[in-house]
């Protein structure tokens, strides 16, 4: 499983500039309401950029189970992140991949994400992995916008069993305080290293990289 991903890139050269930089999942985006949208072909093309062991998630917001397992089988990827309002039974649906099924966070907290996990090891087919983003409304993610990192920590518990995926306005600045405050297993960011929507900046990827990586470290006790 991945610790750092950077989501929605759109060419080759950012893919190559995030594997350069030690990201080990990169986020390839087919959601029709996303800037960061890409083809099925370029997503091939891409995809074939990345190095060995680097992660290629396909993120879809609201797609068509057929549908998101045949660009699956036809790009190829190796995960799929669910960033709509998918119900359980989808995740029983694509059990042919690892899924991360993403939620937009509120004054609820985690509470309705339990709920979600909970219903799907109901239906046989546990989440293993959850990501975290910030809501805003009629906006699925890429967003800038951050999760209450504390309330993440405080209430991670109710997520026993599941890997937690940190995500919403991650910058180079702020990485290394999200992760020791939310101590999340992963973290994701796409705006946080974009010089415009879907244009990734090399030296943003490398900070970033960089600072996700030394905080991590320094949670396993090896800084």
């Amino acid at each position: 499983m991945f610790r750092i991903k950077i989501c929605g890139v759109t060419r080759a050269s950012d893919v190559r500039a995030a594997c350069a930089a030690g990201a080990d999942a990169i986020g390839l985006n087919f959601s029709t309401v996303s800037p960061r949208r890409i083809s099925l072909e370029l997503a091939q093309g891409i995809g074939a950029a990345a190095s060995p062991g680097v992660a290629r998630v396909g993120v879809f917001v609201n797609s068509a189970a057929a549908s998101i397992a045949e660009i699956a089988e036809r790009v190829p990827l190796d995960m799929i992140q669910l960033h709509g309002d998918e119900p359980p039974e989808m995740v029983g649906e694509l059990a042919d991949w690892p899924v991360i099924r993403a939620f937009r966070c509120r004054e609820a907290g985690l509470q309705p994400v339990a709920e979600y996990v909970m219903a799907c090891r109901k239906l046989g087919h546990p989440l293993e992995t959850v990501l975290l983003d910030a809501y805003a409304k009629d906006r699925y993610g890429g967003t800038g916008q951050m999760v209450d990192w504390q309330m993440v920590f405080d209430q991670r518990d109710q997520l026993t069993g599941c890997r937690i995926v940190l995500a919403g306005g991650l910058t180079a600045d702020n990485v290394r305080l999200a992760i020791t405050t939310a101590r999340p297993a992963a973290v994701d960011t796409a705006s946080g290293v974009e010089q415009a929507p879907g244009i990734k900046d090399p030296a943003l990827i490398s900070n970033f990289a960089h600072e996700a990586t030394g905080a991590f470290a320094a949670l396993d006790g090896t800084d």
